[in-house]
């Protein structure tokens, strides 16, 4: 890996602070299905983007490709951009925080 591709996997691992597990059994929720922008009826963007998480969690870091870095890249700018938008208030029960929960990072954690 270069210098590079360790600094987006740094940057990912400070982004995303929940486990694959706890991700999938999120995924699984209706409020996670409820949230996020749907192309033409179907899966959300970031649920899509959940299960890709997931699948970079469960990898080894040799086994991550190219498109597992930059999925690394978009998820660490989302979390970023999406973070800096937090609502006043309690944000327990949120769309803004169960999107960002659909991109791997609770910000309640």
């Amino acid at each position: 890996m270069s210098d590079d591709d360790d600094q987006t996997r740094k940057e990912f691992d400070d982004a995303v602070n929940m486990t694959a597990s706890e991700l999938k059994k999120w995924l699984d929720t209706d409020d996670s299905k409820s949230v996020g922008q749907k192309k033409g009826g179907g899966e959300s963007t970031g649920h899509e983007s959940g299960r890709h998480i997931v699948r970079i969690l469960e990898k080894k870091k040799a086994d991550l490709t190219d498109d597992d870095l930059a999925h690394m890249r978009k998820v660490v700018g989302y979390v970023k951009r999406h973070s800096a938008q937090k609502p006043k208030g309690d944000v327990t029960d949120t769309d803004w925080r169960y999107s960002l929960m659909n991109w791997g990072h609770d910000p309640k954690k």
